[in-house]
């Protein structure tokens, strides 16, 4: 009679990759945890048409995750990596002998602008695009003016600022710099014709200084101006939750985890990383639900790995496009070296808006397909060339 206790595997964070990961982990003989602080996943990619009343963003865990993973709804405050144990929001603790962490990304700190924790709206949490949900709807029905600015040029601002924009509110994107700055420049001119064309002002020499009760302050070319705003929304930019940092492990400037390149810290062998907040030999990927999906199952082989006794394999990610929403009738489909940076195809119009419902979709039937067959979603044969490592600018949500 076998009487070695069962592994205990914990994966902290319920996103794309650390969902993925809990997949292809199902299949170990092994006790296997998702720590997630909401009962339902959240489609991150599809916030900005569930804030705009055109889509939905939220699945029950029931559709996307392995029924041999116990869920545990609960935040995760400290990892006691001597101990092997991971302290929660409720008091609660969990020991394991593996770990993934996968705590994703989080929306910009309100403090970066004035007046944004008061008056405006951070996009990039479930909770907050909630807030934001109610408060568009309450302007709808009010008779005041429904002028909205959003803040940052990216791709999450330019799909929010075109998802609202075609549903008939007045919007204003404030770019503070170069619109589109990770497109190729045939892509950016497509993207701002159809912003255009959909109304939307676009102030590429201004930045935003301050939020005020109906109001934005913006500056640029020595002039400053408050003009009027009954929604503020800033896509500025996303960071990463603090967790690893204030565990004591071993994390770059801007928070992330810092592993080897077979997604293991630097710090413990039983941690393991995926997604928006780890560094790989302190190289991070660009934040996207692209990297995130193939990150998540390469951790748990990693995992998987070391459970029987192998040396785990390198990371390998390849990017190969950048696919933008522009309003539900058109899109902007940016084709990628696998090392990320733009090629000179572009694709535009309905058909790329059909391109980009199709892989939004995908990513759930992925999700699903991992949990019914763990180990049946494929991963690159490659790594492209390393990028820059500096602090993230483009969002999970609006870069596929």
């Amino acid at each position: 009679m076998n009487t070695t206790p069962r592994p205990r595997i914990v994966i902290v964070g319920g996103g794309y990759a650390g969902t993925m990961a809990a997949n292809r982990l199902s299949q170990a003989d092994a006790d296997v945890v998702l720590v997630n602080p909401r009962p339902q996943f959240v489609h991150r990619i599809r916030l900005h048409q569930w804030i705009a009343g055109t889509g939905t963003a939220e699945h029950d865990y029931t559709e996307v995750l392995a029924d041999r993973v116990r869920l545990v709804v609960d935040t995760a405050t400290r990892i006691d990596a001597p101990a092997g144990r991971v302290e929660l929001a409720s008091g609660d603790t969990l020991d394991y002998d593996h770990l993934v962490y996968a705590v994703g990304s989080t929306a910009t700190p309100a403090h970066t602008i004035a007046g944004v924790a008061e008056h405006g709206f951070v996009l990039g949490e479930w909770e907050g695009a909630q807030r934001l949900r109610d408060h568009l709807a309450a302007v709808g029905e009010s008779d005041q003016s429904d002028q909205t600015t959003v803040v940052g040029g990216g791709l999450t601002g330019i799909e929010m600022a075109a998802e609202l924009a075609e549903s008939g509110h007045t919007v204003r994107l404030v770019c503070g710099g170069v619109l589109a700055p990770s497109f190729g420049s045939r892509a950016r001119d497509v993207a701002q014709r159809r912003l255009r064309k959909l109304g939307v002002e676009i102030l590429t020499d201004r930045r935003v200084e301050a939020v005020g009760d109906g109001t934005v302050t913006v500056v640029g070319d020595g002039v400053r101006e408050i003009l009027p705003s009954a929604t503020t929304i800033v896509a500025a930019g996303f960071g990463v939750p603090d967790l690893a940092a204030t565990s004591g492990l071993t994390t770059d400037p801007a928070g992330r985890l810092i592993t080897d390149e077979t997604l293991t810290s630097v710090d413990d062998p039983r941690i393991v990383g995926a997604g928006d907040a780890v560094a790989p030999s302190g190289v991070p990927f660009r934040m996207s639900c692209q990297a995130a999906n193939q990150l998540g199952p390469q951790a748990a082989d990693t995992v998987l790995a070391r459970l029987a006794g192998t040396e785990p394999k390198p990371v390998r990610v390849a990017f190969v496009g950048q696919c933008t929403s522009l309003g539900r009738g058109g899109a902007t489909v940016q084709l990628t070296r696998l090392d990320d940076t733009p090629r000179h195809t572009v694709v535009t119009g309905r058909v790329a808006a059909g391109i980009k419902e199709f892989i939004c979709r995908n990513v759930i039937w992925g999700l699903n397909l991992e949990a019914r067959r763990p180990g049946a979603v494929p991963t690159f044969p490659v790594r492209p060339r390393p990028m820059a490592a500096e602090p993230p600018i483009e969002s999970p949500i609006g870069a596929v």
